[in-house]
């Protein structure tokens, strides 16, 4: 069974900020959401493609990007 390559960018209760995968453990713990991002892109893209989604500091997801070779369903061919 693949492993799922979509990664999720969330605070972490303690400080700082997680990047989730489907486990229950953070693949990175970093200080800034920036870091988080560029991290959670990184582990995505060296995994073959697939979605970072992003949370606000509410938990609520702000932004969905999508890394290469990942399906985005904004870029339609037409």
């Amino acid at each position: 069974m693949a492993m799922a390559t979509n990664r999720n960018v969330v605070p972490n209760p303690e400080g700082g900020w997680d990047v989730t995968g489907a486990g229950k453990r953070a693949s990175a713990h970093t200080d800034t959401q920036a870091q988080a991002i560029d991290r959670a892109k990184t582990i995505v893209g060296n995994q073959g493609g697939g979605e970072v989604s992003i949370s606000g500091r509410d938990g609520k997801i702000r932004a969905k990007d999508t890394v290469a070779p990942g399906n985005d369903p904004r870029n339609i061919p037409g």
